[in-house]
Parts: C-alpha cells; sequence; structure tokens
C-alpha cells in the first residue's frame, strides 16, 4: 500500500500543469495551442518568454524533488524507501507528461526528471548536466541537450553504483526517466534527423490576448 501510495503521490505532484497555469495567468493563453503544444520550460520559453518560463522550469524540477522526498518521508527508513523514492520519481514524469488534470496531456518530463534524478543521486546530476548544458550550448538544441542527458543518466548512474556512490533503485530510475523522456522527444528526434529542430532563441508568435 505504501509503494501504491508513492506512485499515487508522485502523479499527483508531477500531473500539476505549472506551464498552463503561468500560461494564463501572463499572457491568458493556453500553451498547448502554440509552439511544440507541450506545456513546459522550453515552449515556456519560445511563446511566454525568459521570466516566465524559469518560473516554469523551476516549478516543475520542484515537482521531481518533492516526489522523491515525500516518498522518503511516507516511508520514514524502511527498507523500501529509495524504492518508493524512484517509484515516486518515475511517477511524477508521467503525470507531468500525461496530467490527469489537462486531459493527459503535458510536457516531455525533462525538468521533472531531472528535479527527481538530483534528490535520488545528486552525484549523477552534477556529471551530467555540464555535458547537457554544453551540447545545448554548441548545438542550440535544447532537444539535443535533453537526449543526451536521458541517455547518459542511466550509464553514469550504474558506473556510480559500481563505485557504491549510487544505489541500484536509483539506477533503476536513470532508466526508466531516460525511457519516458527519450520517448517523449520521439517527434524531435525525427526533425533532428530531417534537420528541422528549432534551436534555442526562436520564438512562437502569439498575438495580443492569445
Amino acid at each position: 500500500m505504501s509503494l501504491l501510495l508513492s506512485a499515487v503521490l508522485g502523479y499527483g505532484l508531477g500531473a500539476i500543469p505549472f506551464g498552463l497555469l503561468i500560461g494564463r495567468w501572463t499572457r491568458g493563453i493556453d500553451l498547448r495551442a502554440y509552439g511544440s503544444h507541450k506545456t513546459g520550460a522550453t515552449n515556456a520559453l519560445r511563446t511566454l518568454g525568459a521570466r516566465a518560463a524559469a518560473g516554469v522550469f523551476v516549478l516543475d524540477v520542484a515537482k521531481g524533488v518533492a516526489a522523491v522526498l515525500l516518498a522518503r518521508l511516507l516511508f520514514g527508513g524502511d527498507h523500501q524507501t529509495e524504492w518508493a523514492a524512484a517509484l515516486a520519481g518515475v511517477a511524477a514524469i508521467v503525470g507531468h507528461n500525461w496530467s490527469i488534470f489537462i486531459g493527459f496531456t503535458g510536457g516531455r518530463g525533462v525538468a521533472t526528471s531531472a528535479g527527481a534524478l538530483g534528490a535520488m543521486t545528486p552525484w549523477t546530476l552534477v556529471i551530467v548536466l555540464p555535458i547537457v548544458v554544453a551540447v545545448v550550448w554548441r548545438t542550440r538544441y535544447v532537444s539535443l541537450g535533453s537526449l543526451t542527458g536521458a541517455l547518459g543518466a542511466p550509464i553514469v548512474t550504474a558506473v556510480l553504483a559500481g563505485l557504491g556512490v549510487a544505489t541500484v533503485p536509483a539506477v533503476a530510475y536513470a532508466l526508466a526517466s531516460g525511457m519516458l523522456v527519450t520517448a517523449s522527444h520521439a517527434d524531435n528526434i525525427g526533425r533532428l534527423r530531417a534537420g528541422t529542430e528549432r534551436r534555442i532563441g526562436q520564438k512562437e508568435q502569439v498575438g495580443s490576448g492569445g
């Protein structure tokens, strides 16, 4: 029951559509009607601007962190604590990508997965994040950076687990979250291969009042 509760809690936190809410509060628009039709920080950046996008990013990261920390609090040191935390983190990504509150739509899960990853295995994030930033900086493709992080995190976490720095549940989380994030970028992968993917900095045109 506690594992189930952790999953439900994680999903509920992840399903809070901060991108949609901020879009409505700041511009009076539904973020899903523009750009990639996603509710994450990248689409918010193109559609709402840097300040709103920063808010979306921070809040989406916080969902992942909160899911893991609350699951740990729920178990209170039980031997299954880290598995519950991993499950809650994965559930938060599922909630973000397929939110029950907005018709099972949402984002791609990058920020939420990063938040949970940092809470599960901070050293993985320390190693992977500079690589992701470098890829985005060099290519100007946020999606390519996100995919690099999603594919690299399980490998780094597995190595850290072998060194005794990370746990087996953290490896399982990194693998599951990486698969979810990669799957959510299927359309981006197609555009990257076709050379039609939009680079960071390209804006989405939004008329007055949406």
